[in-house]
This record gives structure tokens, C-alpha cells and sequence, in this order.
């Protein structure tokens, strides 16, 4: 799949969005749509990522491969969505200053696809308009993704903040730095989640519970 998700970045990194959907509907035709999302999209935008890290592309490249790749899980986040409705509303943020945002749209398609009312909020929200938002919105739960290391002190401080609130609710952490929360003293609350992959994110929506590996690895790309 290496060589696929390679491809897939170069036609992203391209600018080529019509052979990027042709590339990932291939796979559409086997796979479903959490696991194109786990083995082909995060992987590549994870090279682009790394690439850019690396300087070896541009911030303009790395631009332009984020909003191919928004535009096409636009188009993705239509189809085969279950015709039900529940009873349930989650909203997604990224951290203050986080600019990531591409996991945080396939999981809105995730909790979209199961029946949820989401709130997709963006990256880039600060703490206090979260904070107006949950109170006005009351969801029952709060995604929020975190991409790079040196931002962990501001999560530590949005999590602190929700556990406050009259009406908690559930909070699901994930993005690059998942791995790196489970460590830390503000995920011990039971209201807080760390989510490492897709297939995690259905099992909790489905399950109420995530099982991690017993060094708390993720068990593939993370999310969010």
C-alpha cells in the first residue's frame, strides 16, 4: 500500500484532484470507506506532512495538497451515509493556533455516517469561543485534535476548562500527538478519551469504550 499512498500524495501535492478521487474510489470498490480513510488518505497527507517537516516541499505545496484533499472528502462525506437519525450531538475543534484540520473532517464523516448531529467548528478555535459554544449547544461530546508536541500545555488547558463546565461532557483527543496524552494526568478523567485511529472512533461510538494496545501505541494513523 506504501507505493499507493505515495502516488496518492504526488497527484495531491499536484494539484490533481480528479485523479486523486479516481486513485481513491479504486479502493472504494473493495474497501469501505473508514478503512480508504485509515490506509490511503491519513497515510499520505502524513508523507506530505513529513515532506514539508523535511523541506522538501513548500508551505504553498502542503497548502495545495490540503485543499485537494478537503474538496475530495467533501465529495466523499455524501455517499453511503446510514439513513438514521440519533438522538446524539458531537463537536469538533482544533486547539488555538493548530492548523490541522483534514482528520478532523473524516471524523465528522465517521460520526455523520452513524447518525450524529456534528458540529465541524475548524481549526484554529480559541478556548473561550469553545467554551460559549458548548454552553449554547450542549453537545455530548467535544472532539478536539492535537498535531504537534509543543501545543500539549494548551490541550491540557481546554480539558481543564470542560471538566469545569455544569454539563461535562465526553471528550475525544486525537491527531498526531494522540499517543503522547495517555501520558498525561488531564486524560485520567473518565470523561476523557484518546482516540488513535478511525476504527477506534467507530468502535467508541458504537461501543462506548476504546481498547488499547498495552504500551498504548496506536494501532494505526491517528485521528482527529
Amino acid at each position: 500500500m506504501e507505493h499507493q499512498v505515495k502516488q496518492l500524495a504526488k497527484l495531491l501535492l499536484d494539484g490533481q484532484d480528479r485523479e486523486a478521487k479516481e486513485l481513491i474510489q479504486q479502493y472504494q470498490k473493495e474497501d469501505s470507506i473508514l478503512a480508504i480513510y485509515e490506509k490511503l488518505i491519513t497515510p499520505a497527507m502524513y508523507y506530505i506532512g513529513e515532506l514539508w517537516e523535511n523541506n522538501e516541499i513548500s508551505v504553498a505545496d502542503e497548502h495545495l495538497a490540503t485543499a485537494v484533499c478537503d474538496m475530495i472528502l467533501t465529495e466523499l462525506s455524501q455517499e453511503k451515509t446510514k439513513n438514521v437519525t440519533i438522538d446524539k450531538k458531537v463537536m469538533l475543534l482544533g486547539l488555538e493556533e493548530e492548523q490541522h484540520y483534514i482528520g478532523l473532517r473524516m471524523v465528522a464523516t465517521v460520526f455523520k455516517h452513524e447518525g450524529w448531529d456534528v458540529r465541524y467548528l475548524g481549526p484554529n478555535l480559541p478556548l473561550n469561543h469553545m467554551l460559549s459554544f458548548i454552553r449554547k449547544w450542549k453537545p455530548e461530546v467535544v472532539g478536539i485534535s492535537i498535531a504537534l508536541p509543543y501545543r500539549l500545555p494548551k490541550l491540557i488547558e481546554y480539558i481543564e476548562a470542560i471538566v469545569q463546565l455544569e454539563d461535562e461532557p465526553e471528550m475525544l483527543i486525537g491527531g498526531r500527538m494522540a499517543n503522547k496524552v495517555l501520558s498525561l494526568d488531564a486524560s485520567k478523567s473518565d470523561k476523557v478519551h484518546v482516540v488513535m485511529s478511525l476504527r477506534q472512533l467507530q468502535d467508541w461510538i458504537v461501543t462506548g469504550n476504546i481498547k488499547y494496545s498495552e504500551e498504548g501505541e496506536k494501532d494505526s494513523n491517528a485521528t482527529t
